[in-house]
């Protein structure tokens, strides 16, 4: 039961990861994007979307074709969410929006706009029950390396996951390294700390603000593809996604503004998240208000760290100095 509950933490974890390494690369820049849970559902549904029509498509989809299966669910999504990217950068760096109403917007547009295409699609396909069942593109993301079911607990606890699974660890440990051993990263750091500061030594603030969330977008929106065509196995239903966008942008905090750190904290919550499931095994009398009140874990944990971080004042473990704040060239 203990490799089973791991196996489940780590995939849970993995849209909490792609979630909190999109944030931490935004707010990096002192953007505070609120609209991470909108912008991993857009991703997610926009993916169910170039799955549907890619299967539907095929006059036999025995003979779909791996490529084209995870190609296009996957700029589906990327496209997706860069939009929505887009439309936030747009809003704050160039209108100077409050960040905070903008990303809060965002969250309701991107829920609204999933729900919306997402009943539209069972419509079409006169599903029994309020989902859509995409099996042929999830069979492709959901496939593992052939040989970790023969390691015994070895295999299901590192080897038993998906290409996109891998690829979140990777890029999580490929942004810690350019934000602290970069020229970009450095520059992007001060965007976050000082954008006076940074604009008068010649770095372009707007640039980098909208790279950074653009691209900090893109990567949280590979959390929703993530969960729809591998931990629900290509089933997409309205509001099965849950409150996991809030607890990737929780992950932020607890892991103190780290990807690195986001790797141990997202398999973390995701044990936290899910552990109420397990304890019915263990505990006697598991009523429903209890599992209910476990359900507070990750985010209980995150306001202990947070209060902890802000009593020992560590710089280092401080958000940007300028984050959530519209930066105006006139004032500087």
């Amino acid at each position: 039961m203990l490799v089973q509950f791991i196996h489940r933490a780590v995939m849970q974890g993995i849209p909490l990861l792609y979630g909190s390494t999109g944030e931490i690369i935004t707010e990096k820049s002192g953007n505070l994007n609120l609209g991470i849970p909108g912008i991993m559902y857009v991703g997610g549904i926009s993916g169910v979307i170039g799955a549907f029509l890619y299967e539907n498509s095929l006059a036999d989809k025995s003979q779909a074709n791996a490529f084209l299966a995870i190609f296009i669910p996957l700029i589906a999504c990327l496209l997706g969410s860069l939009i929505m990217g887009l439309i936030y950068s747009f809003l704050t760096t160039t209108l100077r929006a409050n960040q905070n109403v903008t990303g809060l917007a965002l969250t309701t547009f991107g829920i609204g706009f999933g729900n919306f295409f997402g009943g539209s699609l069972i419509k079409i396909t006169n599903s029994a029950v309020p989902s859509i069942t995409l099996t042929v593109t999830s069979s492709f993301y959901s496939k593992t390396l052939p040989f970790a079911s023969k390691l015994g607990w070895f295999g299901d606890v590192f080897l038993r996951y998906s290409f996109l699974a891998y690829f979140a660890i990777i890029t999580a440990i490929v942004v810690t390294l350019i934000l602290n051993r970069t020229r970009i990263g450095l520059s992007l750091r001060a965007v976050g700390e000082n954008p006076a500061t940074a604009d008068a030594a010649g770095i372009n603030v707007n640039k980098y603000k909208y790279l950074a969330t653009c691209i900090g977008s893109m990567i949280a929106g590979l959390g929703g593809l993530y969960y729809v065509m591998d931990y629900a196995t290509g089933i997409w239903s309205n509001n099965a996604f849950g409150d996991r966008g809030w607890l990737a942008i929780a992950l932020v905090i607890f892991t103190v503004w780290r990807p690195n750190l986001s790797i141990f904290g997202s398999i973390l919550f995701g044990g936290l998240y899910i552990v109420h499931n397990y304890l019915n095994d263990i505990v006697p009398n598991m009523t429903m208000s209890k599992q209910e009140i476990i359900k507070i874990a990750p985010y209980l944990v995150t306001i202990i760290v947070l209060i902890i971080v802000s009593a020992r004042k560590k710089r280092e473990n401080l958000p940007p100095a300028s984050l959530g704040l519209s930066y105006f060239r006139e004032e500087r």
